[in-house]
Formats: C-alpha cells, structure tokens, sequence
C-alpha cells in the first residue's frame, strides 16, 4: 500500500491483525530486508527469519551478532504489549489530528486499560517524532518569534510577566520547516544562539521589535516589523517583511494545548512541540504520507516508562 492510500479506513480493513501490522512495518522500516539492530547486519547468508514451529511470527536470527530480534526491537514498540495494529492506528490518529488529540480519547478510542498506558504511548510517539539532530540549517526567508505556554499572565499590558509560563522558540522557513524548542529564559544571548545553530549565514531573518534580536548583523539581514506602531507587514527590497507564519504555528499549538491537552507539564513540553512541529514540515503532503515519515523516525529510538517517571522528578 503507498502511503498517501493509507487512510484510517483502510488500516482497519488491511491491518486488522498484528501479523498484517507487522509485515507493514517491515515493508518501510527494512526496505532492503531484514537489519540487525545489534551489529547493522543485513546480509541474506547471514540475517534470515526462522520459521520453526517454536518461533513467533517475524522472528529473525543474525549469525554475526547471535542474537534474535523482531521488526520492533530498537524502536519505540520494544517490549510494547500493546498490539501492533493499535499502534499503527494511534501512529495514524495522532499525525493526523491538527490540533492534537489527548491521550484520554486514545484511550477510549483503542480501547486500552488505563489513561498511564494511553499517555506513555503517545509519549512514546512523540518521542520517536523529535529530531536529536538536525543535519541541515533553514535558509532563505525565516520567521522568529517566542511565545509562552501553560498557566495565566501576571498583570497585563507591559507589565505583565510570565513567570509561572514556559518560553517557547520557533524558527520558521516562509513555504518550508519549522523548529521549535523549549528555553529557561529568553535573553537575547539564548535567542541568537538558537537562530545562528539552525540558520544558514545570510538568510533573511524576520521578528519583531523585541530588542534582545538587536545584533544579528552583518552575518544575517535582519528585518523588524514593529508591532506596537501596529504594522504587521511591509514591503521592501521586494520582500514582505513580518512574523505572521510563525504566529499562525502558534495559534495551532495554543488551540492544543488550550483545547485538546488543556495542560502540558513543562518536563513534556518538548514532545508535543515535535508533534507539532512533524504535522507542520509535512502539511502538504496527505495524512497517509504524514504517518509513514513519523513511522520512518522511529527507528534507533526508545522511551522507556522509568525515563518518564525520572523526568517528572
């Protein structure tokens, strides 16, 4: 099946047993055949499936390693009770949903036993989405905005603070990708940080009169839209000046947060940030797709629950 026919209709029709999901996995995680996740082998003489009667379905030995590993082993659905089939239909929902979906209604959805098995798997999905490491930086035209998540303003107006909130800091390339990540405080040290690890030199970078992204020059082109004057966009050098694409990524997370999760602990807030962020690079491609690129990260990753519980300390 390609991945934009991969619909939620047609996952419960072709999927509908953990043999079906395993095998699918199998098709985009080993697209050359089997590899051991231990020692990277895949030589046919040397990786092959058992097929004793003793065996589970799947099972495959590497003569090099002489170890035994699964489709699963070495990624997210390691030592996952949870069936195969369930996960692809929770892989599905959540790349799918625009504004996210709470772990409740996977719960009730795909009828498991507890909230804590619901939010450890979408935990887990979300972790498989995160990018460890970026191999390229944005270029051309990048947006780049803070904004502020979780709990109530202190005051209003200018005199309002953001203590009991969580600074949030997205970078976005005008038609392309977008990264957003978690900050202890936004100072302008912390702001051009972000913005020279994940900009390519010479790019045009768009934010607004917040002077701590005074001194991007001369390696970058800065260009300011002043928001108090009550300008949000301009024209000039042949460009639009403004911030209004980061903005609109920012209104998908707050109506998230605010209208599906209704609160996000500081400690995770970096995973449904990759939520966000896989459902934003991949917006122009169909949901199918949109699955199939997530799936395709979940190699090499895992999240155990005790990872969870240590974080929450």
């Amino acid at each position: 099946m390609l991945p934009e026919d991969l619909t939620l209709d047609n996952i419960l029709a072709h999927f509908s047993t953990d043999e079906q999901a395993r095998k699918f996995l199998e098709t985009w995680l080993w697209p050359n055949g089997p590899v051991c996740p231990r020692c990277q082998g895949s030589n046919p003489a040397r990786v092959y499936l058992m097929k004793t009667a003793s065996t589970r379905p799947g099972l495959h030995n590497c003569k090099d390693c002489r170890r035994q590993f699964t489709v699963t082993v070495g990624t997210i659905f390691e030592d996952s009770h949870i069936p195969l089939r369930k996960w692809l239909v929770a892989w599905y929902l959540l790349c799918s949903s625009k504004k996210g979906m709470s772990s409740l209604q996977f719960q009730r959805i795909l009828g498991l036993g507890s909230y804590h098995t619901a939010l450890f798997m979408t935990h887990r999905i979300r972790h498989a989405l995160k990018d460890t490491v970026y191999t390229d930086k944005l270029s051309g035209a990048v947006e780049v905005d803070e904004t502020y998540v979780g709990g109530k303003n202190i005051g209003r107006g200018h005199k309002a603070t953001y203590d009991n909130k969580t600074p949030v800091v997205s970078l976005v390339e005008r038609g392309g990708r977008k990264r957003s990540m978690v900050m202890e405080r936004v100072t302008g040290k912390n702001l051009k940080k972000a913005i020279r690890e994940n900009v390519m030199i010479c790019s045009d970078v768009h934010t607004d009169e917040n002077n701590k992204y005074r001194g991007l020059g001369p390696k970058y082109t800065h260009r300011v839209v002043k928001h108090a004057a009550k300008e949000y966009a301009r024209k000039e050098d042949g460009q639009v000046t403004h911030t209004n694409t980061v903005e609109c990524s920012f209104s998908l997370l707050k109506r998230g947060v605010i209208g599906t999760f209704h609160q996000v602990s500081k400690q995770h807030l970096h995973l449904y940030l990759a939520e966000f962020d896989h459902r934003w690079n991949h917006r122009k491609v169909s949901d199918g797709e949109r699955t199939v690129a997530g799936l395709m990260k979940s190699k090499g990753k895992r999240l155990t629950y005790k990872a969870i519980k240590n974080s929450q300390r």
